[in-house]
């Protein structure tokens, strides 16, 4: 995976939330290359115009959350998955309102 830039910023951040940010767009950038978005249409698109998005979001954020930790241990891609559904539910949050 090429590894992307950091904007530059004039935050000192203390949690390395700069890193992190390049790291979880890294992430949600190659989710598209995946088997999921097959026929340049993912599932979770269609949920989400079926009106079920919020759910789904919080199912799987609630999902990968409570896997952490268990299957394949302490998987830092558990962390992201839960990050990448927040993401989508924001998404969804700011279309419905």
């Amino acid at each position: 995976m090429k590894r992307r830039k950091l904007v530059t910023s004039k935050i000192d951040y203390k949690y390395n939330e700069g890193r992190l940010v390049a790291d979880l767009l890294e992430y949600v950038d190659a989710t598209y290359g995946e088997h999921y978005s097959t026929n340049q249409f993912q599932a979770t698109e269609f949920i989400i115009d079926g009106g079920h998005g919020k759910g789904f979001c919080i199912g799987n954020i609630m999902k990968y959350a409570q896997r952490y930790g268990k299957k394949e241990g302490y998987n830092r891609k558990d962390l992201m998955k839960v990050l990448h559904y927040a993401l989508i539910a924001l998404y969804v949050h700011d279309k419905e309102q």
